[in-house]
């Protein structure tokens, strides 16, 4: 039976609701069994994502945390610590937004608000490299997806491969070594996720409460078919190098 972990990374009074939303929408678009997906949410210093053998790949979900914050406190200074032992597991990783940002920090690129989408619709073009990577397998060179970040990748950082870029968002897909994937975009989500998504971080920044109507009128002609289709592919490579590996 495949085993993988979800980890989330939400803090506060709204942290369990958002953690559940969020495992509802990693397994709908992976099509995982709930059986097959431990969840964890690292939603204080107390919390770990546990112990890692057996998983046959590890996903990380977005946050509300930004790498431009000027000071860190205790909760993300400890989050950053579970991010890189996940990524020197050995198991491969798939991370959604901020950890597209975490990964860039720490391989020594830039992060800053030049490229921030609102919530919504962005497009998605693959790079040669992202043509070639597996988890690219069966995708067009160009799809949509759901977004909304406040900070984004400047500069990517040394060992670093960029899969895809687009119009609005120079780096939307990288992979680091091997087995560590990172999307700038939502891979998880479709219309229903985003709203939630928009419900849960009002007033957070990612858009102007004066177009949430209109925002959310345009999400169910928003096709997420293909930036879905990158986490089942990768669950679908875990699953494969796991049954090579036996």
């Amino acid at each position: 039976m495949p085993n993988f972990l979800l980890v989330s990374l939400r803090s506060g009074e709204l942290a369990d609701q958002i953690s559940a939303a969020e495992l509802r929408d990693f397994l709908r678009a992976t099509s995982l069994d709930p059986a097959e997906l431990t969840h964890i949410n690292i939603a204080d210093v107390s919390v770990d994502a546990g112990d890692l053998e057996g998983y046959d790949g590890i996903m990380v979900g977005g946050s509300s945390l930004n790498i431009t914050t000027r000071h860190w406190d205790d909760w993300q200074l400890h989050v950053h610590a579970e991010l890189a032992r996940l990524c020197a597991s050995g198991v491969p990783v798939f991370l959604v937004c901020y950890g597209a940002s975490w990964l860039t920090h720490l391989t020594g690129g830039t992060v800053g608000p030049t490229y921030a989408e609102g919530s919504g619709r962005t497009v998605i073009e693959l790079t040669e490299e992202g043509r070639r990577d597996p988890l690219c397998a069966g995708l067009p060179d160009a799809f949509t997806s759901l977004t909304g970040h406040t900070e984004s990748i400047e500069k990517p950082g040394r060992d670093v491969v960029v899969l895809a870029t687009g119009p609005t968002c120079p780096v939307q897909f990288l992979r680091f070594g091997e087995q560590v994937w990172a999307t700038q975009f939502h891979t998880d989500m479709d219309a229903e996720a985003m709203q939630d998504r928009m419900d849960f971080y009002y007033d957070y920044g990612y858009f102007s409460p004066d177009d949430y109507h209109t925002i959310v009128a345009s999400l169910p002609s928003i096709d997420t078919t293909w930036a879905n289709r990158l986490l089942e592919n990768f669950v679908n490579y875990c699953g494969r190098r796991s049954a090579s590996a036996a």
